[in-house]
């Protein structure tokens, strides 16, 4: 006994309305604060903003990854198992209403407050069939009633429009549904691919942890178009999917036009420069105005001719600043005299004779440099989002159903008379009481435009 009064406890819980509310303001007021602290960003950047004890309490609380969180997906659990609940609790009602065979009552029309009262010349066999086609053609099946003083002719339609509501609600189980698969089995992460290179896995955002692919995706060229301003205009990655070391597909993306594959998208999201494994360097000597070409890998030391030192490349930067002026990719080496102290020597890209401001006894410059890319891609997997369209499709029918349909009933009351017939239409409808209004009016309209037979002499 008092296990089924627990079960009851515990059914009505969850059959609540109250909870309904509670858990959607509660869901509300945790997205405002997803959106005010950014996701998924470099903890770095969280450590700066927040500083060490407040920046361990957000992360202790899953705030900086909130809608991976275990309390936000245990808030949607919540919210879904209420909506299957209240509508497990309300559904058999409705059902029964929807399922049983209706049964005339002449009383539950006359208590309607929907009625529309005429009289028309028209002999009571004739006036009877008319109101019998118009009616089938406004609620379909219809059915005559004797009644002590005359007829009535009856129906309705949309009683299956009842459960448009619980389309509404299945639809939001399924879009919290879709929400919490994508949030269990998804995932969205980045990946840095160079041209000739290929990954087989991808970081998750805000994480090291590395998710496996399944397959091997190589970028075999990138490409980048710029204005006349030198603003790119378009990022093209050639990307190639290989199963077990075999290409099995492949395509070119750019930016808002993803690859898909085996339910993972790979999104164009940014691009940059590598350093180049060789370059050709040029030698100028002030004293002899002889210029010689060296191939040099990085990390490299070669002499220079003329006795005029030793040069080794040190480091490749993407955005360097001479004195404060951003100069774009350039290398730096180290140049060292035969006598004195080594000198640095920044080597621009765009600029092969940068360093003839330096005044030395050799000028160095960049003659060719191998530019590589590499593609910086966007991969997401979202294993709900089919759940979740269907949620949508589900939501607009059940609105559509709820909002713009209805049960109607209608009912055509005749009593024949020594003149005239006296006719009577009454309309009940659970909701748009607009419309039955209009449809009793427009029932009214034709039958006063009856054609009345001619008299015979």
């Amino acid at each position: 006994m008092a296990s089924r009064k627990l079960s009851s406890e515990i059914f009505d819980f969850f059959a609540s309305v109250r909870l309904t509310v509670a858990l959607l303001l509660t869901l509300a007021a945790t997205s405002v604060v997803g959106t005010v602290i950014p996701q998924n960003q470099d903890p770095a950047a969280y450590f700066h903003t927040f500083g060490l004890n407040l920046y361990r309490l957000l992360a202790t609380l899953g705030m900086f990854d909130m809608y991976h969180s275990w309390w936000f997906q245990f808030l949607l659990t919540l919210l879904t198992v209420n909506i299957v609940v209240c509508s497990m609790d309300r559904l058999p009602g409705v059902w029964k209403m929807i399922a049983v065979k209706p049964v005339f009552r002449l009383s539950r029309f006359h208590n309607s407050p929907h009625h529309q009262q005429i009289a028309v010349n028209t002999p009571f066999e004739q006036i009877q069939t008319d109101a019998l086609k118009l009616l089938s053609k406004n609620v379909g099946n219809v059915h005559t009633e004797k009644i002590p003083d005359g007829v009535c002719i009856w129906g309705e339609t949309g009683r299956w429009t009842r459960i448009g509501v619980y389309a509404v609600h299945l639809s939001v189980i399924l879009l919290l549904a879709g929400g919490l698969i994508g949030s269990f089995w998804g995932f969205d992460g980045t990946a840095n691919i160079a041209e000739g290179d290929t990954i087989s896995s991808v970081l998750l955002n805000g994480s090291t942890k590395q998710i496996p692919l399944g397959f091997q995706v190589r970028c075999d060229k990138f490409s980048v178009q710029h204005y006349d301003s030198g603003t790119p205009s378009e990022y093209r990655s050639t990307l190639t999917i290989l199963e077990q070391g075999k290409p099995v597909l492949t395509r070119d993306i750019l930016v808002n036009d993803p690859l898909r594959y085996r339910g993972i998208n790979f999104f164009q999201s940014s691009y940059g420069t590598l350093p180049p494994q060789h370059l050709t360097l040029t030698f100028t000597s002030r004293a002899s105005g002889m210029e010689y070409r060296k191939k040099i890998e990085p990390g490299q030391t070669l002499d220079i001719p003329e006795n005029l030192g030793t040069f080794m490349v040190t480091a490749f930067h993407q955005d360097y600043r001479y004195m404060g002026t951003p100069i774009g990719s350039a290398f730096t080496g180290m140049l060292t005299p035969p006598k004195g102290t080594p000198v640095e020597v920044v080597l621009p890209l765009r600029f092969p004779k940068f360093d003839k401001m330096r005044q030395g006894n050799v000028v160095i410059g960049i003659a060719e440099a191998e530019q590589r890319f590499y593609t910086g891609l966007q991969i997401t997997r979202d294993p709900g989002v089919w759940v979740v369209y269907t949620g949508f499709l589900l939501m607009i029918t059940g609105c559509i159903i709820a909002f713009f349909m209805s049960h109607q009933q209608m009912c055509i009351e005749i009593h024949p008379g020594e003149a005239s017939c006296e006719i009577l239409i009454h309309g009940i409808a659970n909701k748009n009481r607009f419309a039955i209004r209009k449809k009793m009016d427009g029932l009214a309209e034709r039958l006063l435009q009856t054609p009345t037979p001619p008299a015979h002499a």
